[in-house]
């Protein structure tokens, strides 16, 4: 782990965004349901309404935002894990340090930059 980090600002960084990641996860669970019992109750013909877009549409949306939350709580696991091993703050390709900049703007960042 590079020499500019401690591990106590890393956690922070992680909770918090495990945090954030949780409430939008339930958020978008809660609309998920919504629109789950909303379409129990809705005309079985949402492809010709003219209100816009489908029922379908719209929970395939909102399981793709669940899925990209469940991926960044993954991610969010990953990077504690490489803090506990020692390699936190080292790009996954080349080995080189990450800048802080980039983990402080994105704590789950396993390349730096250039590797990308």
């Amino acid at each position: 782990m590079s020499e500019d980090w401690d591990a106590a600002e890393v956690h922070r960084l992680l909770d918090s965004l495990e945090q954030r990641t949780h409430a939008r996860l339930r958020s978008v669970r809660g609309d998920h349901h919504e629109v789950v019992s909303a379409s129990t109750d809705a005309n079985a013909d949402d492809e010709h309404d003219p209100e816009g877009s489908t029922i379908a549409f719209e929970r395939q949306q909102l399981a793709a935002l669940m899925g990209d939350a469940e991926e960044q709580l993954a991610e969010i696991q990953a990077a504690r894990q490489r803090l506990e091993d020692g390699l936190y703050g080292t790009c996954a390709d080349c080995g080189q340090p990450i800048v802080p900049e980039r983990l402080r703007a994105r704590p789950t960042a396993r390349r730096c930059v250039t590797c990308g």
